[in-house]
């Protein structure tokens, strides 16, 4: 016997498993705003940009094919700056107990789109850190870029800076927040129906029709306490009156 479910039943569901549901999704946020405020350490992001300069031809006009191996050549300048080369340098520099592997994880670099401009950029738990690793690192390459590949085409175009009121960009708690009580919410509603499908106790003249494949003939209502005293009440209230009629 296929067994349907109404949209009424799953409401219903829903509602009895109410309590259990908010305290999930409550639970799920509260953890997750704790977490985010008091044990997550903050990451301060700073950046800066290299230019990788345009060649000009002897007429004076930008030279198209130099600038598409300017573009070629970003991608071999993104392995170099986080080459030991350039980055053990940055460390010795930097100081405060910055490692190779540190910096490495730490920096990140790229092209900004199809242009000539590299970015260098820096997460670190200190702000002033991450500006000074970010500037460090594209000083060092600018220097060494000559001797590595023999070449003089990399400038320094925007410099990384650390505003007066620095904002950190990991974590973001009320993101973190928002996601836990998604899936706070998510885990109730399972948990609920969960529950509801392990229930196997009988509570109404419907379950018995289901488990036992027939139709119920009669029940038997449940009298409440209140409900007899109120008959006795209108029995004795329709004694007193036959009494007042017969005399």
């Amino acid at each position: 016997m296929e067994e349907t479910i109404s949209l009424k039943e799953l409401f219903q569901t829903l509602k009895k498993r109410l309590w259990l549901i908010i305290t999930i999704t409550a639970i799920a946020t509260a953890t997750s705003g704790l977490v985010s405020f008091f044990l997550l350490t903050p990451i301060y992001q700073s950046s800066t940009q290299l230019l990788v300069n345009q060649t000009k031809s002897e007429q004076g006009f930008v030279d198209v094919n130099q600038i598409r191996s300017n573009i070629e050549i970003i991608n071999t300048y993104n392995v170099i700056i986080k080459s030991p080369a350039i980055l053990d340098k940055v460390s010795q520099q930097v100081g405060g107990g910055e490692t190779f592997s540190s910096l490495n994880n730490a920096i990140t670099v790229g092209a900004e789109g199809n242009s000539q401009v590299v970015k260098i950029t820096v997460q670190h738990e200190d702000p002033v850190m991450a500006a000074n690793i970010a500037n460090t690192t594209a000083q060092v390459f600018q220097a060494d870029v000559l001797t590595l590949m023999n070449v003089d085409n990399v400038n320094i175009l925007s410099p990384a800076q650390v505003s007066d009121n620095p904002v950190p960009v990991k974590p973001r708690p009320a993101l973190n927040m928002a996601i836990a009580f998604v899936v706070g919410l998510m885990a109730g509603v399972g948990l609920a129906f969960l529950l509801e499908y392990l229930d196997n106790t009988v509570k109404n003249e419907q379950d018995v029709e289901n488990i036992l494949g027939l139709p119920v003939l009669g029940t038997i209502t449940v009298i409440e306490d209140k409900d007899i005293e109120q008959a006795q009440q209108a029995a004795r209230s329709a004694r007193v009156r036959g009494e007042s009629v017969g005399s």
